[in-house]
């Protein structure tokens, strides 16, 4: 590429031309002379006289350098100027692009993605290959390179991950590079133990440039709560200026909407690279907190998610007698005040100050009977509660469960106790039986030493087998539970003391009583304590920071949990077991990251690339208008302009200047007004004209049926350019899925994503009679998730029966098209949806779902030509046409669905619909 200061030119070959603009010079500066007229009654005497010596007259100098400046423009447009051009990488070898696309790069993700657009760019202009790689998805048949333009298409559907890349992935696709390529690297900045390997294996193929930020990598750690107050701390990677950020605590408000409920400012010194804020939050408050996040910074590394360890439960310990001086370890909550003062907020007094006080459990140490009380206590469980009681010999004294079973414990007793071990007994104590794969103990390791030497004894039952979740090694149970309503109900056999056990004596105690969440340690349980169990995401973390429904994703081994090796295998997020939850965060409490350190032979530049302007149009501009001028001079000077033609040309050339904005600026009028005056139905053009034009006749025909049947009149549709056109002035998109469309710009995704958010709907047709192209590995399903990833989709589920989009104008239970059978994707409703008046209708705050993802091909099916005749069979004989109707009423129940919302599912309408539907 051949520059001169700042312009550049692509193709400088053609500036030669240049050279040839003194020939031009001659051959141009002829001009026709103007004739002269002259009234003389003789000159009819002069007819058939002619002059040998003709010479024309000399072209003004001014039109003349006219000509030769329009001409040089010319050559300068065709040679390609560029302005700014990156032309640093001057090798015709390809050019690989390689990202990191970790949670440390999307915090300025954006101009990453522009500064590999611009990299793209000149290895465009100059005829190279490329590819670009993103470590976090590594392609599995190593590099491959392809026109600049056609990798440019991709950059809008990259995305980064809330991990790292792994040695051994990095490793393995380090191997399958071949050939000679230079690379460009878009660091994050982080000292991943890959990244010599990897510089290493690229170096040995070309050279190789990094391309970093110059802004801090910030981590925030997991709250601890100390000594009364939440700890939050963060890190750094490298030392530099003072550094102030705040810190929000975000959570749920009585009234259960999200808000910040504290925040605190945190301050890096100069030379410190970790800094901490305290934060003082009542029990209310503390047990609210979902999560602390550094605001202003998009980053998974900046959100630290809080699980069961900050919400210390509220734990109420009753016994049935009183504390003695000197005799505190034989008091029978002794053991437990031990195991829980740490990790739980204990609470005393009588049983019905503590109900009111609703705590999260409530321990009943040798408690016989509760009869006053035992309604209220029954209603507390089965609202949520975790009732734990342990035996002793007043329960082994009493009658309380012997014939029937008693509400507040979980299976029948036999009278009086039994003693397998000590003086007064032949036997030995008995050891615990190892907890079975359906036990919520399970995993956990039985010490030998612990024994027990008197229980209770649960009288045979068909489900005391079910209800034993721990056992003694001769098989009678240890523990015993059921399922109360929203809670539970659970009874250890033994005394919460040392007295007829040694269990309370071990560290299986702790660990048995933190797996019922009677407790909940700060730390990351151990993989011994989570062995045998599958926890389940409730909530994760993208790379930006964001929280999101963690969908159907599968459960994840207590064994992986542990280990919390954040992966695509363990994504950070809030995971649920049986009874507590568990966050894993980017940056754990042992976690720490280093700044990357480069090689002297690596140049290291700086994000901020110099933005690229072609020229080219800007020369053409001036050549096509210096020729203009040159015509109407021309002209004038020949004499061929006078009076009318004269003021007419000079207008003419006046509105050049002006006519192209104007015309484009009439043109995006009459389309905003066309667009807005009626209801339009739109298509986005794919580039497929016969699809096109299919979808253009489907919603003509779905218009018409609109202005027959309802109060809605729509105009023509309309064909959507996703690049050039303004979407808010349509409700409704059809995109049809085809297989060689090509990916909408970055723009275009960006104004996509304010369509989605500001009410718009966008109707997804794969065609194919396909399950809408979700998580299936066919070729218009993968080009459906390749559409839809950088669009901000929530989580989606199949049509439920009981939605509004079944009933806003037809009582509907299938959606077809052409095809029928396959689901209808549609927005997940919240997990905390409620009925109305017991009828099944969601409560989602009157918002139309964003998005409808189905392969029915509804256009085909409602499509009409010129004549309103159908274009294309459904069915066969009258159960198609019946198909067709069918297709017809989900497109009304559709549009009637974008344009009112939830109006259906307003109460209001209750009793009519029941009337309705029982007819």
């Amino acid at each position: 590429m051949f520059a001169i200061g700042p312009i550049a030119f692509t193709a400088p070959a053609l500036l030669l031309g240049l050279l040839a603009l003194p020939v031009l010079w001659f051959l141009l500066r002829a001009v026709p002379p103007a004739p002269i007229r002259r009234r003389f009654p003789g000159v009819v005497l002069l007819l058939g006289l002619e002059d040998e010596e003709n010479e024309a007259d000399k072209t003004p100098w001014w039109l003349l350098l006219l000509r030769m400046l329009a001409i040089a423009a010319l050559i300068i447009a065709f040679a390609g100027p560029v302005l700014n051009a990156d032309d640093e990488i001057a090798s015709s070898d390809p050019l690989l692009v390689v990202m990191d696309g970790t949670w440390a790069d999307a915090r300025d993700w954006s101009r990453r993605v522009d500064r590999v657009d611009g990299l793209l760019a000149e290895a465009g202009r100059a005829g190279r290959t490329a590819s670009v790689v993103v470590l976090t998805d590594l392609p599995p048949d190593g590099v491959t390179f392809q026109a600049a333009a056609q990798t440019r298409q991709r950059l809008a559907a990259l995305e980064p991950e809330p991990f790292g890349p792994t040695q051994d992935d990095v490793n393995v696709w380090a191997g399958t590079l071949d050939g000679s390529f230079e690379t460009a690297w878009v660091s994050d900045g982080v000292a991943w133990p890959w990244r010599d390997d990897l510089l290493s294996a690229l170096e040995a193929r070309g050279a190789v440039r990094v391309f970093e930020t110059g802004q801090p990598i910030i981590g925030l750690r997991p709250a601890v709560f100390e000594d009364g107050v939440v700890r939050v701390s963060a890190f750094r990677l490298a030392a530099g200026l003072p550094y102030d950020m705040t810190v929000n605590a975000h959570g749920l408000d009585p009234a259960g909407i999200p808000r910040t409920l504290s925040t605190a400012r945190m301050v890096f010194a100069p030379s410190e690279t970790t800094s901490e804020v305290e934060i003082a939050l009542p029990p209310e408050l503390r047990n609210r907190v979902t999560r602390f996040e550094i605001a202003g910074l998009r980053s998974a590394a900046a959100v630290s998610l809080t699980d069961d360890a900050l919400r210390r439960r509220e734990v109420a310990l009753i016994s049935a007698t009183d504390d003695r001086e000197g005799l505190a370890l034989l008091t029978p909550t002794h053991y437990l005040e031990q195991a829980l003062t740490e990790s739980a907020d204990l609470i005393d007094g009588t049983l019905s100050d503590v109900l009111l006080a609703n705590p999260d459990v409530i321990v009943l140490a040798d408690v016989a009977s509760v009869e006053s009380e035992a309604d209220a206590l029954l209603e507390w469980v089965q609202n949520g509660g975790l009732l734990v009681r342990f035996a002793g010999p007043r329960l082994a004294a009493s009658d309380i469960s012997r014939t029937e079973q008693d509400p507040l414990l979980p299976v029948r007793l036999r009278a009086g106790g039994r003693s397998v071990g000590g003086a007064m007994s032949w036997g030995e104590p008995k050891a615990l039986r190892p907890f079975g794969a359906d036990s919520p103990f399970f995993g956990l390791t039985v010490p030998e030493e612990v024994t027990v030497t008197a229980q209770v004894m649960a009288q045979p039952d068909p489900t005391l087998s079910e209800r034993t979740i721990a056992s003694l090694s001769d098989g009678t149970p240890l523990v015993t539970r059921k399922r109360e309503g929203a809670g539970q109900i659970v009874l250890f056999h033994v005394t919460a003391n040392a007295e007829w056990a040694s269990l309370p004596l071990s560290v299986l105690y702790v660990q048995m009583l933190d797996r019922l969440a009677i407790s909940s340690r700060s730390a990351l349980p151990s993989v011994e304590d989570l062995t045998g169990t599958v926890w389940l995401p409730d909530e994760v973390l993208d790379a930006f920071g964001t929280v999101e429904d963690a969908g159907l994703q599968t459960g994840v081994p207590g064994e992986t949990l542990a280990e919390a090796a954040v992966g695509p295998e363990l994504r950070p997020g809030l995971y649920a077991g049986e009874e507590r939850r568990i966050a894993i965060n980017v940056v754990g409490p042992e976690t720490a990251f280093l700044a990357a350190q480069w090689p002297a032979n690596v140049p290291v530049e700086g994000m901020q690339g110099v933005e690229e302007q072609s020229l080219k149009s800007w020369f053409l501009n001036a050549a096509i208008i210096a020729l203009l001028i040159d015509v109407v001079a021309s002209l004038w000077l020949g004499g061929r302009l006078s009076g009318f033609a004269r003021r007419a040309a000079v207008g003419l050339l006046a509105a050049t200047f002006v006519a192209a904005p104007e015309v484009q600026a009439q043109t995006q009028e009459r389309f905003a007004v066309a667009a807005t005056n009626e209801v339009v139905l739109a298509h986005v053009i794919t580039g497929d004209a016969q699809v096109d034009r299919v979808a253009d006749a489907g919603l003509r025909g779905l218009s018409e049926v609109l202005f027959r049947r309802t109060s809605i009149e729509p105009a023509e549709p309309v064909a959507v350019d996703l690049e050039m056109d303004e979407l808010s002035f349509f409700p409704f998109l059809y995109w049809p899925v085809t297989e060689d469309q090509p990916l909408p710009s970055s723009e275009a995704y960006a104004k996509l994503n304010r369509y989605l958010r500001s009410g718009g709907m966008i109707l997804f047709d794969t065609r194919d009679a396909n399950v809408a192209g979700l998580g299936t590995t066919s070729v218009l399903g993968r080009k459906l998730q390749q559409l839809a990833r950088p669009l901000d989709i929530p989580p989606l589920e199949p049509v439920p029966s009981d939605h509004v989009l079944t009933r806003t104008f037809y009582l509907l239970q299938d959606f077809p098209g052409r095809h029928a059978g396959a689901d209808v994707w549609v927005e997940a409703a919240p997990a905390d949806a409620e009925l109305a008046d017991g009828m099944p209708f969601r409560n989602l705050n009157d918002n139309v779902t964003p998005v409808v993802i189905g392969g029915n091909d509804w256009a085909s099916a409602w499509a009409t030509d010129a004549q309103r005749n159908r274009m294309f069979p459904v069915g066969r004989g009258f159960a198609g046409e019946r198909q067709r109707e069918l297709s017809y009423r989900f497109g009304v129940n559709l549009i009637m669905h974008v344009l009112t919302g939830n109006y259906k599912s307003d109460q209001v309408h209750v009793p009519a619909l029941l009337d309705r539907l029982g007819q």
